[in-house]
């Protein structure tokens, strides 16, 4: 679990960061969670989009990939949502 500090610090690197995967009307599936799970590892820090035609709010789709995975929610404001997971193989993000 993260701390608010760390959390707010997260947020802030976030706001640099495209979005680089977008939820639709699919919704979450295993391959997509798979494809979430491997960029969390490789990047640590990632931002997700939900469009329009997506059954979840933003916040939805963070607690159901966070329960699934085992990753954090760090923040969903608008369609837009900001995951961390530290990375096993090479953790990159020192959170204060």
């Amino acid at each position: 679990m993260i701390t608010s500090k760390q959390r707010s610090y997260l947020r802030g690197l976030a706001n640099n960061i495209e979005p680089i995967f977008q939820l639709g009307k699919d919704g979450i599936s295993d391959s997509f969670l798979k494809q979430v799970s491997d960029a969390l590892e490789a990047r640590e820090l990632i931002k997700i989009s939900v469009l329009q035609n997506s059954a979840y709010s933003a916040r939805e789709a963070s607690d159901n990939i966070c329960s699934s995975i085992g990753c954090e929610g760090v923040q969903a404001i608008g369609s837009k949502f900001v995951l961390y997971k530290e990375s096993i193989k090479k953790p990159k993000i020192e959170l204060p």
